[in-house]
């Protein structure tokens, strides 16, 4: 499962998703699938509804917790905007309190380039949309923001490790009525908001990493959704300025010790 292998080393509230739904008897919630198939029917309508596009785009407000020694969390928050062409484009770019960077990915390279320090690294990357994205976790320890959702095959990739599921009920993101789903897993427990309609998309998008101490969690809201974006030309392929200063990207190992 893509979420369970989360990296959150730099960081890492039970919402009580379950506590939400306890009304019901005790007969009627033994009797209840550990996975409600209402859930993973709607999960799976907005997943195939978004692997279906041909391209899109979505701003994100994204926010990381750390957790310190002495359990107090500490919240990083960035904002985040990013445009996909299938089968082999993406472009995204961060700005926050850890990072300010652009990312791109044209179906042969992957580039980051931050501005703030005019530096840049460019890697050949693989063909595809998401053997990139696994190339860039796997090798470089890169994510792109809620990349989870990416993948044309999100639905099984999310529900690899699930044990159990629910649908916690109607819920309002932005403005924008959805039904909020919970689900959960043996080291990391998720839930995502999903549009109302025939447009059902990805509103909002939370992760806790229980098996790091404290249960930190990373959060994506989504908004700004646009399933038929304008393109313009080059938009995914990097020119570096004339002042920016090539570098090479970390080392798998020396990236995540200075995490």
């Amino acid at each position: 499962m893509a979420i369970a292998n989360f990296r959150m080393s730099a960081a890492v509230l039970v919402l009580g998703a379950l506590g939400m739904s306890v009304m019901a008897p005790t007969q009627v919630r033994a009797e209840a699938p550990a996975v409600d198939p209402a859930a993973t029917r709607i999960l799976k309508r907005s997943t195939d509804y978004l692997a279906g596009l041909h391209r899109f785009s979505a701003d994100t407000q994204n926010t990381l917790e750390a957790v310190l020694q002495s359990g107090q969390k500490i919240q990083f928050d960035a904002a985040a905007s990013f445009i996909v062409q299938r089968p082999d484009k993406l472009r995204a770019e961060r700005k926050g309190d850890l990072l300010d960077q652009v990312f791109y990915y044209d179906g042969k390279t992957l580039t980051l380039y931050n501005p703030s320090q005019d530096v840049y690294a460019t890697v050949a990357a693989p063909d595809t949309l998401e053997k990139m994205m696994d190339f860039a976790r796997s090798s470089l320890d890169i994510f792109a923001p809620a990349g989870d959702l990416l993948y044309r095959d999100a639905y099984e990739r999310l529900m690899q490790d699930v044990t159990g599921g629910l649908v916690v009920g109607k819920s309002t993101i932005g403005g924008v009525v959805c039904e909020q789903l919970a689900f959960s897993g043996p080291e990391v427990d998720w839930q995502i908001w999903i549009e109302d309609g025939d447009k059902p998309l990805p509103r909002k998008y939370v992760i806790t990493t229980k098996s790091v101490a404290g249960w930190p969690q990373y959060s994506v809201v989504m908004d700004n959704w646009n399933v038929a974006p304008t393109l313009a030309q080059g938009q995914f392929s990097f020119v570096p300025p004339a002042d920016a200063k090539k570098v090479d990207f970390l080392p798998l190992a020396a990236n995540r010790a200075t995490r």
